[in-house]
């Protein structure tokens, strides 16, 4: 995360992460992902994925909230793309905590839970859908404590604060969750949703796709590659619901 408070800093560490959010955009084929596991907004009916999507399925109110102002921090408007919600975003959040990875239907939760390296990746014993509500709660307790205020209501610049807080492991949440880990599991929706294929109720109108050229499941994509090389190549991306 930058420090600064315009859009264009938040902006460069998108683009600066796009190798990370490749991995995501391609995670509709990885049944590991949440985009993977999320149920879709509109599967089989393309023309009704706007109103589909219009409402949350899990989110609770406060959750509604904060996940709204995050992705509207994170993905603010400016011509690379409209914000966070208008790219349905808040929608994939809801989607993929309600859906089977949400609820952890993969997910080995026997125990023994030990504090593992860094390189052994998640070791705690919550459903994604779990550390999501719990580490969202922690946070909560944590802004009306320092600044007697929910995240949605602070200014640009603590929000900004705030997320470096939790991205350094720096931020103590009260209720005990980790608040790195935390911070790594809405990044990691935030991305899916931004380059998932948009059936699953983020990347709406394929923003993210146009934005970083990306041409989503579009078959002819290797023989392109090859016609237009070093050549300008705008493809219009195709999603899953475009061949369905």
């Amino acid at each position: 995360m930058s420090d600064s408070t315009d859009n264009k800093p938040r902006r460069d560490f998108l683009i600066k992460s796009l190798a990370s959010a490749a991995g995501a955009a391609t995670a509709v084929a990885v049944p590991l992902g949440a985009a993977a596991q999320a149920k879709p907004a509109a599967l089989g009916n393309p023309a009704s994925s706007a109103e589909e999507a219009a409402g949350y399925e899990w989110l609770r109110p406060g959750e509604q909230t904060f996940v709204e102002a995050l992705v509207n921090h994170l993905c603010p408007a400016d011509k690379s793309s409209p914000n966070g919600m208008d790219m349905g975003l808040n929608i994939f959040f809801d989607r993929a905590l309600a859906g089977a990875w949400g609820q952890g239907d993969r997910l080995y939760l026997q125990g023994p839970f030990m504090k593992g390296s860094a390189n052994q990746g998640y070791q705690l014993g919550l459903t994604p859908a779990a550390l999501f509500r719990a580490g969202t709660e922690g946070l909560t307790a944590y802004c009306a404590a320092t600044y007697k205020k929910t995240f949605d209501l602070l200014p640009a610049e603590t929000k900004e604060e705030i997320l470096n807080g939790l991205q350094g492991g720096k931020i103590e949440l009260p209720n005990g969750v980790p608040s790195a880990v935390y911070f790594t599991h809405i990044l990691q929706m935030f991305y899916e949703g931004m380059f998932a294929d948009p059936i699953y109720g983020g990347n709406r109108n394929k923003a993210g796709w146009k934005m970083v050229g990306y041409p989503g499941v579009n078959t002819a994509n290797k023989i392109n590659i090859v016609k237009f090389k070093n050549k300008p190549y705008t493809p219009d991306p195709i999603s899953i619901a475009d061949l369905s």
